[in-house]
C-alpha cells in the first residue's frame, strides 16, 4: 500500500477544505513547492494535488504552481481538477507529471476517458456523497451510484482509482474503508482511499485491507495528527 501526502490548491496556496466546500478552506501555506519538498524529504514517493479552482471553473487555474512543484522535487505527481481535454493532460505530463486525475469527466464522458487511457496513464476520481457521484468540485450530486461508475471503468486500463467519500473529507474522522471497499471490489482497479484519515491508527487499518492500494493523508497532516515518517515505516 502507498502512502501519499496531498497538497489542495486555492489562489495558488496549499489549503484544506471541510467537506469539500470552498468558504471552508483553511490556509496552511502560500508556498505549495516548499511543502511538496518537505513531503519528499519525510520519505513520500508520490503526491497527490487537486487545483480546487479548476475543479469548480472546470479548466486549470493553478498550472504554474504544478509547475513549480514538479521542477523542484522529482515526487512522481497526479493531478486533477478541472481537467476536460487532452490538451490539458498532454500539458501537465509535459511538466513531468506522472499521471492526471479525471473526475468529472469520468462521470460525462467516459469514452474520452476510455479514449485517454489507450494513451496516458490516468486515475478516475470518483467522489461521491450518500453513495453517489459528485462533480464540479462537488457542487454537484448525480444520480449515478459511485459503483456503478466504478463498474463502467472495470477494463478500461484505468491506472486507478481514487474513491472520496465527501462526507468525511476534511474531517479527521476515520476513512469510510465499507465504501472504498466495494469500488475495489467492483472495479477490480487498484483502488486508493481519500477522505478522513486522522491517525496511525487509521493507515494501519487501510494497510489490513488487500484491496485497498493507497491512502492520501491530507489534514490529518497539517493538523499535526499523523508524524508522516512513522507513518511510511509502518509500511517496511
Amino acid at each position: 500500500m502507498e502512502i501519499i501526502p496531498a497538497i489542495d490548491l486555492k489562489n495558488g496556496c496549499a489549503v484544506r477544505l471541510f467537506k469539500g466546500e470552498m468558504n471552508s478552506a483553511k490556509i496552511y501555506s502560500n508556498n505549495p513547492s516548499e511543502f511538496a519538498k518537505k513531503f519528499e524529504d519525510l520519505g513520500a514517493k508520490r503526491l497527490h494535488i487537486v487545483d480546487l479552482d479548476g475543479a469548480f471553473a472546470g479548466e486549470s487555474v493553478n498550472f504554474g504552481v504544478v509547475e513549480k512543484i514538479a521542477k523542484n522535487t522529482n515526487l512522481k505527481i497526479q493531478i486533477g481538477g478541472g481537467i476536460r481535454n487532452e490538451e490539458k493532460i498532454k500539458d501537465y505530463l509535459n511538466l513531468g507529471v506522472d499521471r492526471v486525475i479525471l473526475g468529472s469527466v469520468a462521470l460525462k464522458n467516459p469514452e474520452f476517458v476510455r479514449d485517454m487511457t489507450k494513451k496516458y496513464k490516468i486515475v478516475v476520481g470518483i467522489d461521491a456523497k450518500d453513495g453517489f457521484v459528485a462533480v464540479e468540485g462537488w457542487a454537484e450530486v448525480s444520480k449515478i451510484k459511485a459503483t456503478d461508475l466504478a463498474k463502467l471503468y472495470a477494463d478500461a486500463g484505468v491506472e486507478a482509482i481514487i474513491a472520496t467519500d465527501i462526507s468525511k473529507d476534511g474531517t479527521l474522522s476515520g476513512v469510510n474503508l465499507e465504501f472504498t471497499s466495494q469500488i475495489a471490489k467492483v472495479s477490480k482497479i487498484p483502488t486508493i482511499a481519500s477522505g478522513g484519515v486522522a491517525n496511525l491508527e487509521d493507515i494501519e487499518k487501510i494497510a489490513s485491507c488487500d484491496d485497498i492500494s493507497g491512502v492520501i493523508i491530507g489534514k490529518a497532516y497539517y493538523e499535526g495528527k499523523i508524524d508522516l515518517e512513522k507513518a511510511f515505516k509502518i509500511l517496511n
